[in-house]
């Protein structure tokens, strides 16, 4: 917008203010995302078209390599580089002449601010204009890049969340390159097999006392295979080689070859997380679940059914579930025919602009996608990061509007064509995509979030330690305690942040009504560069060793009880990973850590196999908690931690709703699974929890409704089963009820099936026919309509759905158990049936 602007008034005097007024506009949005500076050789053109007398070949290919070395000029040298070197004048004032932290930072920059001054000034005694518009462009993008300051002002008052802690140099240079995430190859690189031959320590600035220490901050590795171009890189996840061979048809045991590389490239980097997400925009969207590569999850459609049979299959038998989501979107083709009508147009009325639009839609599309390199099976989908691209092509279904016009026009009346023209694209770009799109996109009753943080919390009792695991079942539990002021007794801590020293310093320091964790380690011990990841060494040490023990040999700054590293490093290391634990029986009873029901079952001493084979700062500050607790404050889990993450604990963790608490209490005998403390889990379902609208929303977000499982199955079909067995009939009839009544009355995933079944049978044990009944048929007719589909599917596509059958055919099996014990023989027969013939048609025994 500001180019064009500038375009507009270019020969009038003054016109520069609008260069100006782009430089600290794109300096601010820094702060948004680094995306915007990918605008900037679309900007050299337009000014160079503008500018030039004559324009020349030679010369547009000039303005653009131009353009892209201001781009890098900024990408490293303003956004980096200058605070690295801010960084480096702090590092000599501090640890050479002695002065105190942010001395040589912010001479660094009085400096800076002199020399743009002085510069100015210059350009203005000397009459250069050019220089003075380079250097106040200049200078304005850094007043824009400067909103970052508040990053680290923020950071010196230690707010109550404060991620990366940036309030040093260093520190402030980590958190602006994302040293937290790891970089990709780009021009060479290894391939998936590649073995590490060697490897270098890299170095950062650790902020002391009194001085900045150097200290190691990763490895960069050696590999025996690499490769030009590398797009099968990825071995962090076993997952990743696994995918890759499946992918490309690669044997076991073969390296990938370059033509392997460029396939994947070309079919998954650009197809399927490009190209598809391009579709999705202006062809249609199949639905909204994340697309890996099966044909009933994310793909592009568009309405057309013979295209869409081709493409993904299975259109002579969609369920009823995918005709009636929301995010089930069809366009018919009709903005992307509209925007290459406009594209096509556009060139060959005015090459020079819509090749700067086509620029615009390049390296906001397909350089992205060469840039990211990304690997497969991402955490969620990555349409966001080509928004740009979006963008540009919309600029064409705009001028598909004159173009249509412009055809019309020979053939009626001038205005006629340019109203059909509008009404046409008007019909067939905005208002199908905001008719078929508003239902899925309308923010208006998405509470879910909230709702279910609400209820983490609400499972803990008061003045709880509640450990958490990735941002769904973190963030929203920070905002309901820091907006909403709700249970701010809790400490929620994330155990993807507390491997970091910055995080485990603030998880020692009170936050609102929450204390401090009772960590008592030195914060010399585990500092940056200090105990970063201890690893397990087998001592084969006899029996189960005291934790306070275990800690000592941890924390030992003695050499003798450090192992010898390659390179003469001496290390902490993990001698056993069997561990005990007395446990103060008193303190047990005086706090009601155990229910009166299971005091009779408290353990003299808990016992456990610890089940990792490193120890990083998250590991050994839940040992430290667990050691210095003394049972005083509750200890819980989400349900939604992995299992990994209980270290071995598992034995000792009771279920109260949405939250697994550490109790030390032996299981009794015959018990199955995990122990429920069904009295209190009862009271937070029957007076606490909040469910919102999810019984009635007309569209819930994939991370809502695939919460749906874990609440039916787990938080609250495991504790009206617990109940029932410990013949509470009429409160697990509440508990089955209330989930009929809250949880949505649409299916979302075959595993919804599955997990109703626990809800199922308690209705139906507790005189429910009625509420189970409708369950059963319910799910049913999802299963029998997706199982067509999958078969409709198989018939022209290779892979059949294994999962989703395996899936259809466990919970058919469960349903025949149950309904069996009932007097509802039809569905019984029904449910058999249904089995038989799958078994039969897919060969299982």
């Amino acid at each position: 917008w500001g180019i064009l602007k500038w375009e507009n008034h270019a020969d009038e005097a003054g016109s520069d203010r609008w260069l100006i007024f782009i430089a600290y506009v794109m300096g601010l949005s820094i702060g948004v995302h680094l995306l915007n500076l990918l605008v900037i050789p679309a900007i050299a053109l337009v000014i160079y078209f503008k500018r030039s007398k004559t324009v020349t070949s030679s010369g547009a290919i000039k303005a653009f390599l131009i353009g892209v070395v201001v781009l890098a000029l900024i990408l490293w040298g303003i956004i980096q580089y200058t605070v690295k070197a801010a960084a480096y004048f702090d590092l000599f004032f501090v640890n050479s002449l002695g002065m105190g932290f942010g001395t040589g930072f912010n001479l660094f920059m009085i400096l800076a601010v002199a020399l743009f001054v002085y510069g100015i000034w210059y350009s203005i005694k000397k009459v250069k204009p050019m220089l003075n518009l380079i250097l106040i462009s200049a200078a304005f993008i850094i007043f824009g890049y400067s909103s970052f300051a508040m990053i680290m002002v923020r950071a010196k008052a230690n707010p109550t969340l404060n991620n990366s802690d940036p309030d040093n140099a260093f520190s402030f240079v980590s958190y602006l390159g994302r040293e937290q995430y790891a970089s990709e190859p780009l021009l060479n690189g290894p391939t998936f097999d590649a073995q590490v031959v060697d490897a270098e320590p890299t170095y950062t600035y650790r902020k002391d006392k009194d001085k900045y220490t150097k200290v190691e901050n990763g490895m960069d590795y050696k590999y025996d295979k690499t490769m030009f171009f590398p797009r099968v890189y990825s071995s962090r996840d076993q997952g990743h080689i696994e995918y890759y061979r499946d992918y490309l048809k690669i044997p076991e045991g073969q390296s990938p070859t370059f033509g392997d590389n460029l396939k994947f490239f070309f079919s998954y980097q650009i197809g399927h997380m490009y190209g598809r997400y391009f579709l999705w925009n202006f062809a249609g969207r199949q639905n909204d679940q994340q697309g890996q590569g099966s044909f009933t999850e994310g793909n592009w459609i568009s309405g057309a059914k013979p295209v869409d049979q081709m493409h993904v299959g299975g259109q002579n038998a969609i369920p009823d579930s995918l005709k009636t989501d929301p995010s089930n979107n069809k366009y018919y083709f009709l903005p992307l025919i509209i925007g290459l009508i406009g594209a096509f147009w556009h060139f060959g009325k005015r090459q020079r602009d819509a090749g700067i639009v086509g620029l615009l839609f390049f390296f906001t599309g397909l350089a992205i996608v060469l840039y990211l390199n990304q690997s497969p099976l991402q955490p969620r989908e990555r349409d966001y990061a080509y928004a740009g691209s979006f963008y540009a092509f919309a600029i064409w279904i705009g001028l598909g509007v004159f173009a249509i016009a412009d055809y019309l026009s020979k053939k009626v009346d001038g205005k006629v064509a340019a109203g059909a023209a509008t009404v046409a694209c008007l019909l067939g770009a905005p208002v199908l995509l905001g008719f078929q799109n508003w239902d899925d996109h309308d923010r208006s009753e998405k509470t879910t979030a909230r709702d279910l943080a609400k209820n983490y919390l609400a499972s803990c009792a008061p003045n709880a330690i509640l450990f958490t695991y990735g941002d769904n079942d973190t963030y929203p539990l920070w905002y309901v305690q820091e907006v909403e002021n709700y249970r701010p007794d809790v400490r929620v801590v994330n155990l993807s942040l507390l491997s970091s020293d910055w995080y485990m310093r603030q998880m020692k320091q009170k936050v609102n009504q929450a204390e401090g964790l009772p960590i008592n380690i030195d914060d010399e011990k585990f500092k940056k560069g200090v105990r970063e990841v201890l690893y397990y060494q087998d001592m084969k040490v006899p029996g189960h060793v005291d934790l306070d023990l275990i800690m000592q040999i941890l924390l030992s700054d003695d050499q003798k009880n450090k192992l010898e590293l390659r390179g003469g490093k001496f290390e902490n290391f993990l001698p056993t990973k069997n561990f005990s634990l007395p446990v103060n029986k008193e303190s047990v009873l005086k706090n009601n850590v155990v229910p009166k029901a299971w005091q009779e079952s408290i353990v003299d001493t808990m016992s456990w196999t610890y089940n990792r084979n490193y120890i990083s700062r998250a590991e050994l500050s839940i040992l430290n908690v667990l050691l210095n607790n003394d049972w005083k404050r509750p200890i819980y889990f989400a349900a939604t931690v992995p299992n990994d993450n209980y270290l071995g604990l598992d034995k000792y963790l009771v279920q109260e709703g949405f939250a697994l608490r550490l109790m030390p209490i032996a299981t009794p005998a015959g018990a199955e699974g995990t122990l429920v403390d069904t009295q209190s889990a009862y009271k937070d379902i029957t007076t606490k929890y909040q469910w919102g609208n999810m019984a009635h929303a007309s569209y819930l977000d994939p991370e809502s409704y695939r919460m749906i499982t874990m609440i039916t199955n787990t938080v609250m079909g495991g504790t009206a089963t617990q109940l029932m067995m410990e013949g509470h009939k009429d409160e697990a009839r509440k508990v089955a009820v209330e989930t009929f009544e809250k949880m949505p009355k649409r299916v979302y995933l075959m595993r919804d099936i599955l997990g109703y079944i626990p809800i199922v049978n308690v209705l139906y044990e507790t005189g429910e026919t009625k509420r189970a009944n409708e369950i059963v048929n319910r799910n049913l007719k999802f299963m029998t309509q997706n199982m067509r589909w999958y078969q409709d599917i198989a018939q022209t596509k290779p892979e059949l759905e294994y999962s989703n059958i395996g899936t259809a055919l466990r919970a058919l099996g469960a349903y025949k158990s149950i309904l069996a014990s009932t007097s509802e023989k039809q569905l019984l027969q029904q449910v058999t049936d249904l089995e038989k013939s799958y078994k039969q048609q897919y060969g299982v025994e």
